[in-house]
């Protein structure tokens, strides 16, 4: 729709200037912006104040002379009105949205894809949560933005690998492994010297705690796993 609206107003000032309406035919790159408040419309443009100085008019002049040639065949705009120093603001028909809707509908999950990135290889390396520790917030959120990000680089043309870290194996599983053991152990009624590069956190002991009211068994532990 900003491309539709972008078209129409160059247009309409090449038009403004072939018929003496506006001084020069120096046309600016239209941009198109989406106003915060309703009352607005749907969209705005400043070009009127940007080409003031060229035209040597007022912007609120030269925003009426390219209103005056609007030639709107397509039937999308509903009004068009002038606002403070100069912005021009279009109110959009509701009816100018059915064929994009119907473009979304006939294209389903593939609406919007386009070929960027031409089968380039594309990495994503997210998440990495450590299970040694408990899961917080953060490991969530960069699930979902590495998620996110992959699913948006594979829609635009890349061939993307995600590299989805979990960490559940090697040292530290082990230590975590020996950690909740030991706190198993403790609460048997075991007494030793708790190893200096064990897990201390409380969640070792819920997990420990767990196991043994649920009736865990762990290796080592002849009064609850006998031979």
């Amino acid at each position: 729709m900003k491309q539709k609206l972008q078209d129409l107003i160059y247009s309409a000032a090449q038009n403004a200037f072939k018929k003496g309406n506006l001084p020069s035919g120096d046309i600016p790159e239209v941009e198109i912006e989406e106003p915060r408040a309703d009352a607005h419309g749907d969209f705005s443009t400043n070009i009127a104040m940007v080409m003031a100085a060229v035209q040597k008019m007022a912007p609120r002049k030269i925003a009426q002379a390219i209103i005056a040639q609007i030639q709107d065949q397509q039937n999308l705009i509903e009004k068009a009105e002038i606002a403070g120093p100069g912005f021009i603001n279009f109110f959009v028909r509701p009816s100018a949205w059915h064929p994009v809707l119907r473009e979304i509908l006939d294209a389903d999950t593939a609406y919007g894809a386009v070929n960027i990135g031409q089968g380039q290889k594309f990495q994503v390396e997210f998440v990495s949560s450590n299970p040694t520790g408990p899961l917080h917030v953060g490991h969530g959120r960069g699930a979902a933005y590495g998620a996110a990000v992959a699913d948006l680089l594979e829609a635009v043309g890349y061939d993307v690998h995600r590299e989805y870290y979990v960490n559940d194996a090697g040292r530290q599983m082990d230590i975590l492994a020996t950690s909740v053991w030991l706190r198993y152990l403790e609460l048997g009624g075991e007494e030793f010297d708790f190893p200096s590069n064990g897990y201390k956190g409380d969640y070792v002991q819920d997990i420990a705690a767990t196991l043994r009211r649920e009736g865990g068994c762990c290796p080592g532990d002849a009064r609850c796993c006998p031979s």
